[in-house]
């Protein structure tokens, strides 16, 4: 039997013991709708409440701050878009930044079409953003800044606290997409100064199509999905139950385990092995950086050739974001870092999580280097 060893968990990862525990019984005991007044249908409402109490506790808000939702994508696209139209009457300016997850680039893009101006901000070699540029940047009309709390691909930690500090002082709404963050890093709303954060279920250990949308007490948005009246009448549709015990389930689990120590240190056994490599090269921030995520590039190599030889011994790996893997074109995370096309295309994402044993860390480190040797003898570039 092949060997597998998964470091995709950026992309997602698998139901915990906490979330597949939780669920059980609105599998076949308490699976009524819980709009229904009859007593499972009760039972449904109460584990749709309780999990509400328990993702309040988790991130420090309080339980009308919190609305449950299809996933990140749905967060971004609800916070964004109804923020929009909440400033509508002060202007229609918005800042983000070049390393933003496609859910929150292609909100943007949409927005522009209808007459919205998005400042989008730089960042330097390690996917940090200039505080000073964000403060230029803002401006009378400014509506929304939105910045994602960790990114993705390279697993770059942003100072969230002191952007939102920035944007509480000039009056201006703040949205972070915390997807990559959750269960990972600790959450505090508060110390955080946001305005609204996005989550998803299925990157700590709930399941797919799950997520959360944090909105600030105060700050009234607009209903984003129409019909019955669910979530305070904000995001109408019967309610994922299940999904919802799941993520509350899962968070709650993860948060307690925080910090991951264990799995920095297999992160960072990961890279001094592969940086031995020779040309290759560790993105992100070497310090600020998610505990799991070590993203690399290769030079004279390809990402997806790199993947498939992987696959062939059983490594799960990725080479940027899951949403966009089907692209051939560069990550644009990549590219906003400073590298160059060619070298780009040579990326590699492992994201560890604590299933994670010392074992798979060392597989990878017999395995890779002789999988980039093999593709840099066929390479043209290599030998130039």
């Amino acid at each position: 039997m092949k060997k597998l060893v998964y470091l995709d968990n950026a992309a997602t990862t698998k139901i915990s013991n906490a979330a597949r525990e939780a669920v059980l019984p609105y599998l076949s005991e308490s699976y009524g709708n819980p709009s229904s007044i009859y007593s499972i249908g009760r039972e449904a409402k109460k584990a749709v409440e309780n999990a509400r109490a328990v993702v309040v506790e988790a991130i420090g808000a309080t339980p009308g701050e919190v609305y449950f939702t299809s996933g990140g994508t749905e967060s971004d696209n609800w916070a964004i878009k109804s923020a929009a139209l909440y400033g509508k009457n002060k202007g229609k300016h918005i800042i983000s930044t070049a390393i933003e997850h496609p859910a929150v680039i292609n909100t943007l893009k949409s927005l522009e079409k209808n007459g919205y101006k998005v400042t989008i901000l730089g960042v330097n070699q390690h996917g940090q953003i200039d505080l000073n540029e964000l403060r230029d940047a803002i401006r009378n009309d400014t509506v929304l800044i939105t910045v994602m709390t960790a990114n993705n691909e390279i697993g770059t930690i942003l100072p969230i606290a002191e952007i939102g500090a920035i944007a509480r002082e000039r009056g201006v709404l703040f949205h972070t997409d915390a997807v990559q963050a959750a269960g990972h890093i600790p959450l505090s709303v508060s110390d955080m100064n946001v305005d609204m954060m996005s989550l998803s279920g299925h990157k700590f250990g709930g399941m797919k199509g799950t997520g959360v949308l944090y909105v600030k007490k105060g700050v009234r948005l607009p209903p984003f999905i129409h019909g019955g009246g669910q979530e305070r009448s904000l995001r109408s549709g019967t309610e994922n139950v299940i999904g919802i015990a799941a993520l509350a389930a899962a968070l709650s689990d993860a948060a307690s385990r925080l910090p991951l120590t264990d799995v920095v240190r297999k992160r960072d056994r990961l890279i001094a092995g592969l940086l031995k490599i020779p040309r290759s090269h560790l993105t992100g921030d070497p310090v600020n950086r998610l505990p799991g995520i070590a993203s690399f590039t290769f030079e004279c190599v390809e990402g997806e050739s790199v993947l498939l030889l992987l696959d062939g011994c059983g490594v799960c790996a990725s080479s940027g974001s899951a949403c966009s893997s089907a692209s051939l074109d560069p990550s644009h995370v990549l590219l906003a870092i400073g590298l160059p096309h060619e070298i780009a295309h040579g990326s590699l994402r492992l994201s560890l999580s604590e299933d994670n044993t010392d074992e798979d860390i060392d597989y990878v480190l017999e395995k890779l280097p002789g999988i980039i040797a093999k593709l840099r003898d066929m390479s043209p570039l290599w030998h130039e």
